[in-house]
Parts: structure tokens; sequence; C-alpha cells
């Protein structure tokens, strides 16, 4: 049977030195882990404000457009019909329209059929457009 001849110099790694590379990784695990939490819960937040600012965006572009081809403004309830009847999904979220006022929609957002989002989030849902008649 052959030997193997080991060098005195191919040694491996010293206990204290695997020891030293596991107290940085923990360290640098206890660092991260709290920021890439927070991380997704501000991208969940920014999320459905995106959402309601589409949502707002479609209110001022059916009003304007209304506007436009009729030469005059829409009630809020003719408003939030139409709102409702075609821009009710922005992106994994599902927008709602409805009359505040004389001269107000509130635009809420709520789950679409794929996200869990809104059980997550602090951010406001709801948001009252107010338009000049």
């Amino acid at each position: 049977m052959l030997k193997k001849h080991i060098k005195k110099t191919q040694a491996g790694f010293t206990l204290i030195e695997i020891i030293a590379v596991l107290v940085i990784l923990g360290i640098l695990a206890a660092v991260a882990v709290p920021r890439f939490i927070n991380l997704q819960t501000e991208a969940k937040n920014k999320a459905v404000e995106g959402a309601l600012a589409a949502g707002q965006s479609n209110v001022t572009l059916v009003y304007s457009n209304t506007i436009l081809n009729t030469g005059s403004a829409p009630t809020m309830e003719e408003l939030a019909t139409e709102l409702s009847g075609v821009y009710t999904n922005v992106g994994d979220f599902t927008v709602s329209y409805a009359a505040s006022g004389t001269n107000g929609i509130n635009v809420t957002v709520t789950n679409g059929p794929t996200t869990g989002y809104l059980n997550d989030v602090t951010t406001n849902k709801t948001k009252i457009v107010m338009l000049q008649p």
C-alpha cells in the first residue's frame, strides 16, 4: 500500500480562524436581516401608494376627458360610475371609486387576486380626490 506524504506546511484552518469567520458572519446577519425586513415593508407601502396615485390619475383623466368631449363637468356619481366600469385594475390591486360630496371622489385600494400586501401595510388605503367644478 502506498502512503501519501503530507508536508507539514499543508495544514488546514485552525479552530480560531473558523470561529472568527463564523463570528463575522453572525454579525453581518444580525445587521442585514432587520434591514431586509424593513425594505419589504417599505416596498409594500410604496406599492399601495402607487396604486392610490394611479387611481387618482384615473379620476382626473376621466374628468378632463368628459369636460373636453361634452363641454360640461360630470356629476361625481356619473364620474364614479364611469370609473368603476373601466379603471378597476391597477397593477396587482383593485381600485374602487365612490362619490364624496359634490366635488370629490373617494379612491379605495384593495387587494387584487394575487397580492396580500394590504395585510402588512400601514399606508392609508383610501384617498379623496377633490375636483373643481
